[in-house]
């Protein structure tokens, strides 16, 4: 029984050591192992909601912004009708809005946008409309409506061009990155003293002029203020110069006006199709008769200028002529422009017309088999080929002016120097270039 006892007492005493020195094994690694530092709480996320867009000065915060395009034969109120704007708004919008901006001129294909409620309802506030790039109409249809017309800012900057004549100036002046405008007052400025219907491969042209641009794109150019022109080596200056008391005009390296009394043609860059003869066989009469004008096919529509100031004698329509116009210049010149499909706004008899003034649009009116102009001029009363007539010059640099004149041709020397044609050189001239070139290699 006590031995019982003592190996019980052993048994308890064993146990005891081993749970003791196991707990400090435990404790002593536990002590040992350094504490994880604690993990900084993570900081609150920032929601940044970004301002409503303002649109033409409207904040939008609590509108939703639709663009869209005007389709053909849409009108205001078929616009505004799906945005839960009644026919009476609507009456009351397009009679208040008719001094500012007629609700009948919203045509097909130009932009416009609505700002509406951010309801069920979706009720229109504001009817944005872009007649242009330049202008856009604003109707406010909140309470009062209101009706007002904004313009952008449009920014000038100066360009430049150049490049060589390789088939026709036409393609030459598009391929430097011009516009079909551009050709048109190049070959206005230039109609006098080039024959541009002959110029040659290797001939090569420059160009600063003026760029419209809104917002970054471009809309228009300008005025070209210099070009420069070589013609079979021969170079030939048109810088835009003005006189006090003159209308500006552009002359050559040596002051003399590149334009005539005249312009040389009726239409912009246009193709004559029949010229100047006393004996042509008529398309409708179907007889051979003189035909003392230079007709000019162009679309139906296209503007018809006088080719200079003076005074509507006639705005009348023969059975012959169609609708035409007739101008005296002087004692000397009159002209006449037949088979217009309408005369311009204002063209009648008695109106003093100027130089390049728009008095009419081709048609095919009178005995015409097609949409033409049929030109004619007099000279001392008598009908005179209009394409070989020698004509007056314009007036050249006035003395007075002479000064400032060479210091703009000094700058406009510079900058056209400054223009780069590498690279722009006609195949022809290439190619011979390049045959010169492995001759040379092969010797």
């Amino acid at each position: 029984m006590f031995k019982r006892s003592i190996g019980l007492a052993i048994l308890i005493a064993v146990s005891l050591f081993v749970f003791i020195t196991a707990a400090q094994t435990i404790g002593f690694k536990s002590s040992s192992i350094p504490k994880a530092e604690k993990e900084p709480a993570a900081a609150p996320i920032k929601v940044v909601k970004k301002p409503a867009p303002v649109i033409f000065g409207i904040p939008t915060d609590t509108l939703e912004i639709v663009e869209g395009t005007v389709e053909r034969g849409e009108n205001l109120s078929q616009i505004l009708a799906s945005f839960n704007i009644s026919p009476t708004t609507i009456d009351q919008l397009a009679r208040k809005s008719k001094e500012v901006f007629n609700v009948r001129r919203i045509n097909a294909n130009r932009n416009y946008i609505i700002l509406h409620a951010q309801d069920s309802a979706q009720t229109a506030r504001y009817f944005i409309y872009e007649p242009n790039e330049v202008e856009y109409v604003i109707y406010d249809l909140n309470g009062e409506l209101d009706v007002r017309l904004e313009k952008r800012q449009v920014e000038i900057v100066e360009r430049a061009i150049a490049g060589f004549i390789e088939h026709s100036l036409f393609e030459s002046i598009l391929a430097a990155g011009g516009s079909p405008q551009l050709v048109n007052h190049f070959a206005d400025i230039y109609a006098w003293r080039l024959n541009l219907s002959r110029l040659q491969p290797g001939d090569h042209f420059k160009l600063i002029y003026d760029e419209k641009m809104v917002n970054g794109n471009v809309i228009g150019f300008g005025k070209i203020k210099a070009a420069y022109f070589e013609h079979e080596g021969k170079p030939l200056y048109a810088i835009a110069f003005e006189q006090e008391g003159k209308k500006g005009g552009y002359y050559d390296q040596d002051g003399k006006s590149l334009k005539k009394a005249f312009l040389r043609e009726p239409l912009e860059y246009s193709r004559i199709s029949s010229r100047f003869t006393m004996n042509r066989f008529h398309p409708v009469q179907k007889r051979y008769k003189p035909h003392l004008g230079t007709d000019f096919a162009a679309p139906r529509g296209t503007p018809i200028r006088t080719v200079g100031e003076g005074v509507v004698l006639e705005a009348s329509y023969t059975r012959g002529n169609g609708y035409y116009v007739k101008i005296k210049h002087n004692n000397t010149y009159t002209t006449q422009y037949l088979h217009m499909s309408k005369f311009a706004k204002g063209i009648k008899k008695g109106r003093r017309v100027q130089q390049g003034q728009t008095i009419g649009y081709v048609g095919s009116t009178g005995l015409a088999t097609g949409p033409h102009l049929c030109y004619r001029f007099w000279k001392n009363g008598r009908q005179v080929d209009a394409l070989k007539v020698k004509l007056p010059s314009a007036h050249p640099i006035d003395k007075k002016y002479m000064e400032a004149f060479e210091e703009l041709k000094a700058e406009v020397e510079g900058k056209m120097m400054a223009i780069e044609l590498e690279g722009l050189q006609p195949k022809e001239l290439l190619a011979s270039e390049q045959s010169a070139s492995k001759n040379e290699e092969e010797a």
